[in-house]
């Protein structure tokens, strides 16, 4: 797999990248740079492509993108 390929990827993690580099260049991220963190977070949240075998479909964390993309510190208002 040549890198950067994304074929390794499910059909939902690459919607998921997508609606997530949306949401970055709503905010005003380069195209590049947004794409770059879109990727990261699918990584993070799935732990990377395809995974195949008994025992793989445990849920994965949904902590960062909980977190709405916002930088630790600044506390939400209940």
């Amino acid at each position: 797999m040549a890198r950067g390929s994304k074929s390794k990827y499910s059909g939902k993690q690459k919607r998921k990248a997508e609606h997530i580099e949306e949401g970055y260049e709503k905010r005003g991220t380069s195209k590049k740079e947004a794409e770059r963190r879109a990727w990261a977070t699918v990584n993070k949240e799935s732990g990377g492509g395809k995974k195949s075998g008994s025992g793989r479909g445990k849920k994965g964390s949904k902590a960062s993108s909980r977190k709405g993309g916002r930088k630790g510190g600044r506390k939400k208002k209940h």
